[in-house]
C-alpha cells in the first residue's frame, strides 16, 4: 500500500502508527503455512490477507472461508488502509506492533523446550525494534514507544482476540473471532441484514459441535455433552455433529444455513470459553444461549450491548433438563426484540474487507479504534489530575 491510498479523513478514532517490523515476525512466518498449526495445513486459510478461499456459493463475492485464527491478520490488513493511519509516529496516539503471535504460538504448541518456543517473542523485545519492555508478562497488539515525544502513553493497554477471561483490569480487551462474510460496502450488508430479518426460522434451537472424549471429565466437557444429549432428543432442536472428515459443520454454507434457520444458538464453552461459533450465530442472526459468563460478557465489551438479556439467553450450571423448558418460556415478542438486536450487532462484529472505504459501514476494527482512542484520552485526562 502506498501513502497516496489513505483516505484523509479520521472520524472518532486516534492516529494510528503502524511499525513496520522485520517479515521474520509476520510475513515470513506465513511462508511456512503447513506447519503453523499442528492440526491444520493453514496454507489456504492464510491466503488474502487472511480471509482465506472465496465462497463463490454464498451468493456474493463477500464470503470467504475464514479460519478462526487469522483474527491478527486480518486486524493488519485493516489498519493498513484505514484513514486514521499515520506515517509519522510523532503524531500518533496509538501504535500497532504487526506481530502474528498467535499464529507464532500455535506453530510452537506442545514444544518442550521453552527457550525456543518464546525466542521469536523474545527477540521482539530484546532486540529494541520498538523501543518497548515487557510488562507483567502479558502480550499485546498496541504499545507506546518508549521516548520523550511519547512521555505521555506509557501505559501498555491493547487488544487481542480474546479466548480467556482477561486479567489485568483495563489492560486488555477481546476482539470478535472473524466469521465468514468480509464485505467491503455497506448496501452488501445491509441486504445481508435484511435478508437475516426475513430468515424463515422453522428451529427453535440448535446445536453445531463435537461430543467432548470419554475422558475429558472437566465443567465444559460435562455440558457439551449434556447439550448434544438433550439436542439430539428434542424435536425443537437441530443438531449437527462435527466428525472430521464426515460433517456438514465443516462447510461455511451449512453452519450459516443451519444457524439461519435456528431462533436460538447454543454455545457452551469449548477448547476456551469462547467459541469461534458464537460470531457465527450473530452473523446469522441467531440468538446465542451462553451456559459461561466468560464466553461473552467478560470479554467484549467494545462490541456487544451492556444489557446481556438484549442480545442472549444465559443457563446457569450444566443446563440439564432445562434448555428447551427455558426457551420455550420466552414470549414470541421478546424473541423477535432479541433477534432485531443480534442483527444490528452485525456490522460492528464483522471484519470488513481489507478495501472497505471509511465512509462505509463502522465494522470491528472501526470499534477497536474508537475504543482505544477513548480509553487513552481517559488515561491522559487522568493522568492530568495528579
Amino acid at each position: 500500500m502506498t501513502k497516496s491510498t489513505v483516505v484523509p479523513t479520521c472520524d472518532g478514532s486516534a492516529s494510528v502508527y503502524v511499525y513496520e517490523l522485520p517479515p521474520e515476525f509476520n510475513l515470513r512466518l506465513l511462508k511456512d503455512c503447513r506447519h503453523l498449526n499442528i492440526y491444520t495445513d493453514m496454507c489456504p486459510h492464510v491466503a488474502n490477507s487472511g480471509l482465506g478461499q472465496p465462497l463463490s456459493k454464498m451468493g456474493s463475492t463477500s464470503w470467504f472461508a475464514t479460519n478462526q485464527f487469522t483474527a491478527e491478520m486480518l486486524f493488519h490488513a485493516r489498519v493498513e488502509n484505514h484513514p486514521c493511519r499515520t506515517w509519522d509516529p510523532a503524531r500518533a496516539d496509538l501504535f500497532y506492533v504487526p506481530f502474528y503471535g498467535g499464529l507464532h504460538a500455535s506453530s510452537k504448541f506442545g514444544e518442550a523446550n521453552l527457550t525456543a518456543r518464546d525466542a521469536l517473542a523474545v527477540k521482539l523485545v530484546k532486540e529494541d525494534f520498538l523501543g518497548l519492555h515487557e510488562e507483567e508478562g502479558r502480550w499485546t497488539y498496541f504499545w507506546s514507544q518508549q521516548s520523550p515525544e511519547f512521555a505521555t502513553c506509557q501505559k501498555h493497554d491493547g487488544a487481542h482476540r480474546g479466548e480467556e477471561p482477561l486479567g489485568g483490569g483495563l489492560r486488555q480487551h477481546g476482539i470478535p473471532y472473524p466469521s465468514y462474510f468480509h464485505p467491503s460496502k455497506s448496501d452488501e450488508m445491509l441486504t445481508w441484514q435484511d435478508r437475516m430479518r426475513r430468515s424463515h426460522r422453522s428451529h427453535l434451537f440448535s446445536f453445531i459441535g463435537n461430543p467432548r472424549k470419554k475422558e475429558v471429565t472437566t465443567k465444559a466437557g460435562v455440558i457439551r455433552d449434556e447439550i448434544i444429549r438433550q439436542c439430539g432428543e428434542s424435536t425443537r432442536c437441530k443438531l449437527v455433529k462435527c466428525v472430521k472428515g464426515k460433517s456438514n459443520c465443516y462447510s461455511p454454507r451449512e453452519v450459516v444455513k443451519v444457524m439461519t434457520s435456528s431462533h436460538f444458538c447454543l454455545q457452551p464453552p469449548g477448547d476456551s470459553f469462547t467459541r469461534r461459533s458464537t460470531f457465527d450465530s450473530f452473523l446469522a442472526g441467531c440468538i446465542p444461549v451462553f451456559f459461561s459468563r466468560h464466553t461473552a460478557y467478560s470479554q467484549y465489551a467494545w462490541f456487544l450491548p451492556s444489557d446481556p438479556s438484549a442480545y442472549s439467553v444465559y443457563i446457569e450450571g450444566n443446563g440439564t433438563g432445562r434448555v428447551e423448558e427455558v426457551l420455550l418460556k420466552i414470549p414470541r415478542e421478546t424473541v423477535q426484540r432479541m433477534h432485531g438486536k443480534v442483527i444490528d450487532m452485525i456490522p460492528t462484529i464483522t471484519y470488513a474487507h481489507p478495501n472497505k472505504s471509511h465512509s462505509q459501514f463502522r465494522d470491528a476494527v472501526d470499534v477497536a479504534l474508537v475504543a482505544l482512542s477513548k480509553h487513552v484520552e481517559s488515561r491522559l485526562q487522568l493522568q492530568k489530575q495528579y
